[in-house]
């Protein structure tokens, strides 16, 4: 007998029991049972009642589609771009994206399957050039005709289907490209082949050998595993552009903490509202953009600012969404909620950044478009001419040579030209620490004229250190740094921990404190050995009834012109001294510098820390320029301004609030030590976070760009010389004719020209 669940009842009083606020994508729900929601309607299972329509509850608007090449390229679906061919990608940003990969495995299936399929029929077609295996009956034989047909048809028809599709496509709308060359290559060689083998005494008997003609399935199937790598690759890194907007997504919390009149309740994070209460406890992530209505904390901003240290947050304070309380807790009032907040906006900004960087790939388009033409004519010409005056048998004349001018152009040396360097490079700036996460960013880089840096992290070590104790008495400095570590170790202010760090690197004793009081925003207090310590800043000190601090002031001030933070200390009621904490420059920051000027390369500091810090650190370093108290739609401005002037911006930073500078620049580079979100949005990584990689990053593009067109004019070049012969140029002198095979041979040569030359990278010297 079935049993009833009487849980849900119990507490199911409907006529006093406030309705449940469904999520804003629920489309159906119970209004009495949290958590219940559906997009169909239907009945509650746990309660039975009929779920209800949510009125808030909207269709959600079509993932609309761009090509990174061609903005002007939209649809609602995914796709291919009908004047390049390349993949499109979404414009929204979401969370979840189910096709997240589909692609890249899609093309990792198909390069599995065509190289099992492919190293037989190539083992096959070439045994013949084995002297012990030339002569073998079976190598020669239909058999093996048979099985190399057999194996390169799958290949061919279903793993380079997508690439037939795209070369189909640019005929039909006229964008030719590189995909017209490959399909028709490729097509051409296989039909050559399957007509061949079926019908061989079509062809002259100067073409046969035992009534067989030669078989090109090996170019087909090889031509297409080679251009699927290359695709493969591409797609990895495509891939990978979306993983910065996901870790964005992630900062921000999945629910808030709403408060009402019966009590405090969890709720999504999408259901929060504009004038919602919500309180935000110890260690909690702010949910949404708005301002302190109750109590006090220190909400660490680094995500936005980039600045180590938490910003001090009273009442009226802004605080912003995806930033982290740190220890107090407060109530806070939402005002921007969902695409409104900072963090959606910072969303936003590196998406649109992304989008329109356009691939290095473009280059070989750019050639295809008038190479593509002009091949086409030459086949159609050959095939006319050798038809009308050529020999008998003409037609197969005719089809002989249009066909090994078609497979002399295909551009298996012109797929392999930009990805052959592109991974020989990559690979060579790795062992430099240098990570490059795409073809586009190599591209661009070469060009870069000016740098713009962040100074927390990548200029300076990012870890506040102590510097000195600055005695204002008789007190020791030694004495000072005592008392300040022992009232210290019981605050978990980054300061504080500065110099609890020193006193411990140099043994000295911690003290007990008695009577410990922390101020937020103003200083910590404290007893010790029976002397009243007090340690913050200069106006803390004035509440507690310190006075004379002016010549403290004075020298606090000198001290910032240096790049440090000050804090003042007084004992007993009067001043004691100073002790200064300082965010050191990397020891290589000027090294690095140098080598940037010497390749002429204009270096500005973007920083949000205060004018005086960022000055001391721009006339220490011999920078260019800067600009302090900046934000990161500052950055965001300040790429586009240099843009207008016509600079090449590359961008280095470390924390998540440079994400969208980065995104923007032509070129983003981040520091290894720094955030995975700057990583992610960034087209060049530094391991070990040494600006000196910086330059060698920019000799690094410069010599893998001069290898790719060195690649390009190989591949062309080939095709150049090959095509004339292929077309017939000597019959009439010399009687010559240059076979399919030999037109195979040339492609073949192309391609290991190509690859040879790219392996030069490896050997490149970056410092």
């Amino acid at each position: 007998m079935p049993t009833h669940d009487h849980s849900c009842c119990q507490h199911h009083d409907h006529s006093a029991q406030k309705a449940v606020q469904p999520s804003v994508g629920a489309k159906y729900f119970c209004p009495m049972c949290p958590g219940i929601e559906s997009d169909k309607p239907g009945d509650c299972p746990k309660c039975g009642m009929a779920l209800e329509r949510n009125p808030a509850w909207k269709a959600a608007a079509k993932t609309m589609y761009t090509c990174p090449m061609h903005p002007e390229v939209q649809q609602d679906h995914p796709g291919d771009c009908p004047k390049c061919g390349m993949a499109l990608e979404p414009m929204t940003t979401a969370q979840d994206d189910a096709d997240e990969g589909g692609e890249e495995q899609d093309l990792r299936r198909r390069l599995w399957i065509a190289g099992v399929l492919t190293l037989p029929v190539f083992i096959l077609a070439m045994a013949h050039l084995i002297p012990a295996l030339g002569h073998t009956h079976w190598i020669n034989g239909s058999i093996s005709r048979w099985v190399q047909a057999l194996l390169s048809t799958p290949v061919v028809l279903w793993a380079g289907a997508p690439f037939f599709r795209r070369g189909w496509v640019s005929l039909r709308t006229g964008h030719w490209n590189m995909w017209t060359l490959i399909s028709i290559g490729v097509g051409s060689a296989y039909v050559f082949s399957v007509v061949a083998l079926l019908l061989p005494s079509v062809f002259p008997a100067a073409m046969q050998m035992d009534g067989m003609v030669p078989l090109y399935f090996e170019a087909a199937a090889v031509i297409i595993v080679l251009v699927i790598v290359g695709q493969w690759l591409e797609a990895r890194a495509r891939s990978r552009t979306g993983s910065a907007i996901r870790a964005l997504l992630d900062l921000a919390p999945p629910t808030a903490r709403r408060i009402t009149r019966s009590g405090d309740e969890d709720i999504p994070l999408d259901a929060v509202v504009a004038g919602d209460s919500l309180r935000v406890r110890p260690g909690d992530k702010i949910p949404v953009d708005g301002v302190v209505a109750e109590g006090a904390s220190a909400v660490d901003e680094s995500m936005l600012t980039g600045e180590p240290l938490p910003v001090e947050k009273n009442v009226g304070d802004q605080v912003s969404g995806g930033t982290l309380n740190t220890t107090g807790s407060f109530v806070m009032k939402a005002e921007r909620v969902g695409r409104e907040t900072l963090l959606a906006q910072i969303v936003d900004m590196v998406a649109q950044a992304q989008r329109s960087r356009a691939p290095i790939q473009g280059l070989a388009d750019k050639v295809a478009a008038v190479f593509v033409p002009a091949v086409l004519v030459i086949a159609a010409l050959t095939f006319a001419l050798w038809w009308w005056l050529g020999p008998e048998p003409r037609i197969a004349f005719a089809i002989v040579n249009a066909v090994a001018v078609l497979i002399i152009a295909c551009p298996c040396a012109l797929g392999l030209a930009t990805p052959m360097s592109i991974m020989v490079g990559v690979g060579r700036g790795a062992r430099e620490g240098v990570l490059v996460k795409d073809a586009a960013a190599l591209e661009r880089l070469e060009k870069v004229t000016t740098l713009l840096v962040d100074k927390t992290g990548t200029l300076t070590e990012g870890r506040p250190q102590f510097s000195q104790a600055i005695p204002a008495g008789n007190e020791p400095p030694d004495t000072l740094l005592l008392l300040a570590a022992s009232l210290e170790q019981s605050s978990e202010h980054p300061l504080a921990s500065a110099v609890v760090n020193a006193a411990k690197e140099k043994k000295l004793p911690l003290l007990p404190v008695e009577g410990f009081e922390s101020s937020t925003g103003g200083g910590v207090a404290g007893r010790i050995n029976g002397r009243a310590v007090l340690i913050g800043k200069a106006d803390f000190l004035r509440e507690k009834s310190v006075m004379n601090l002016e010549a403290l002031q004075a020298q606090a001030a000198k001290r910032q012109e240096l790049g440090e933070t000050a804090l003042f200390m007084a004992l007993d009621g009067q001043p004691a001294g100073l002790l200064t904490v300082a965010d050191p420059i990397k020891a290589t920051t000027a090294e690095a510098l140098q080598s940037l000027h010497e390749l002429d390369v204009e270096v500005i500091m973007l920083t949000g820390d205060h004018a005086r810090t960022a000055s001391a650190v721009a006339a220490k370093l011999g920078l260019d320029s800067f600009k302090a108290g900046v934000t990161p739609a500052d950055k965001i401005a300040e790429v586009k301004r240099l843009h207008a002037l016509g600079e090449v911006v590359a961008m280095a930073g470390d924390g998540i609030n440079d994400a969208p500078a980065l995104a923007a620049a032509d070129v983003g580079i981040a520091m290894g030590t720094g955030t995975d979100v700057a990583m992610q949005s960034a087209g060049v990584t530094l391991v070990k976070g040494d600006l000196r990689a910086i330059a060698k990053a920019i000799r690094l593009s410069r010599a893998t760009l001069g290898n790719i067109r060195q690649n390009l004019v190989f591949a062309f070049l080939y095709n150049a010389l090959g095509i004339p012969l292929a077309a017939g140029a000597l019959y009439p002198f010399f009687g010559l004719l240059l076979s399919p095979i030999v037109a195979g041979a040339a492609m073949s040569l192309s391609s290991v020209s190509v690859i040879s030359n790219a392996l030069r990278l490896s050997r490149v010297k970056l410092g």
